[in-house]
């Protein structure tokens, strides 16, 4: 019999403590009235947790679109924590380190594996060095690539990670292949409740296991694709309705897929479909500075690519340089314009909103 949203597990503890569901609620009420913002985030997931309703209302990222409400069933969310134990291998008394913002259903659901899978889960504030605020070890955490980023010295602390939120770069992944912790990237939306998908980052034998590393999806979960070559979802067991998502992927098998990039940033230029991830990837070892490559109207092409960097325009003739030097292009695939902003615009939990970047980088150059 698989365990309900309405109980806590008996190993279950927050901070080192042991709570009851009685307990909790005046905790997640002390939270709310008395703790710091990050605590008081915690305290409102909490109270929403375990009050009469059986769903509780999830804010989407917007990195893509407006954000949006969205109700999630508690025990969908219940469902997707014991996948990920099963998935994970995470065990009741396994010690569990809380570093995102409880705000979106990432931080939400670190809470409720806790809950679920019986862990003891310490509470840091979200930043952008999480390990930098406690000296304990953990079994397990989840972290964005860039706090992932600004952990790899004190990353052995942590046995089995996960990091999602934004796609982990080639150069990221590199730099933690000599790390003891195993990595996993996590493929997941608020609609799915968190991730549906896992795919191993590190411990590798040789470099072409690295590229043959494709994404996993968790227990009772079946994919296909659409007729735009969509990643669609079926999850009887976290939602109701089958997912359609815009995400451009390639089936490896039933239990396996390759993410290629999103449907919505795609280019079409002069009739040649351009996918701006994986033309991404090719720049990224040569650039230290943040960017990214789309689409802007154009008379001839219709779009043509331009890359928008997160740097001073002084230094373009740098960056052309630089670009000049990478191999491996495709014919198409070299920007035909550089722009320049001092800062991307992001959603709350620091993804990158092209759209708006893009639409910022024109009105500043008219």
């Amino acid at each position: 019999m698989n365990p309900t949203y309405d109980k806590i597990h008996l190993k279950f503890k927050l901070n080192g403590n042991p709570f009851s569901r009685e307990d909790l609620q005046e905790v997640a009420y002390s939270f709310v009235k008395e703790g710091k913002p990050f605590e008081k985030s915690v305290g409102n997931f909490l109270m929403d947790w375990l009050d009469h309703h059986d769903f509780i209302e999830v804010t989407t990222s917007g990195s893509t679109s407006r954000p949006k409400r969205v109700k999630v069933d508690k025990q969908y969310m219940v469902n997707s924590a014991l996948a990920s134990g099963d998935f994970f291998g995470l065990n009741p008394g396994d010690t569990a380190l809380h570093a995102l913002p409880a705000d979106f259903i990432a931080g939400k659901m670190m809470l409720v594996r806790a809950m679920i899978l019986g862990l003891e889960i310490d509470l840091v504030e979200p930043g952008s060095k999480p390990l930098k605020k406690t000296e304990e070890s953990y079994d397990f955490s989840a972290l964005t690539p860039m706090q992932l980023y600004n952990s790899l010295d004190d990353l052995d602390r942590i046995k089995k990670l996960i990091v999602g939120g934004a796609p982990v770069s080639r150069e990221l992944i590199e730099s933690i292949q000599d790390k003891r912790t195993m990595v996993y990237e996590t493929y997941g939306m608020t609609e799915t409740v968190t991730h549906i998908a896992a795919r191993q980052l590190n411990n590798f034998k040789n470099a072409k296991e690295v590229e043959q590393s494709y994404f996993r999806v968790l227990p009772n979960i079946s994919i296909k694709t659409d007729q735009r070559g969509c990643l669609v979802i079926d999850a009887p067991h976290i939602t109701d309705e089958t997912v359609v998502t815009n995400d451009l992927v390639s089936i490896v098998d039933n239990n396996q897929f390759e993410w290629l990039g999103r449907y919505d940033n795609m280019i079409n230029s002069g009739g040649v479909k351009l996918i701006p991830e994986l033309i991404e990837e090719k720049f990224a070892q040569s650039l230290s500075n943040r960017f990214f490559v789309c689409g802007m109207k154009d008379k001839e092409l219709g779009e043509k690519l331009v890359m928008v960097i997160e740097d001073d325009p002084a230094k373009e003739d740098d960056y052309w340089d630089t670009l000049k030097k990478v191999k491996g292009l495709g014919k198409y695939e070299m920007p035909k314009s550089l722009l320049f902003t001092d800062r991307f615009e992001e959603t709350e939990n620091g993804k990158v909103i092209r759209h708006a970047t893009l639409e910022k980088v024109q009105v500043g150059s008219r």
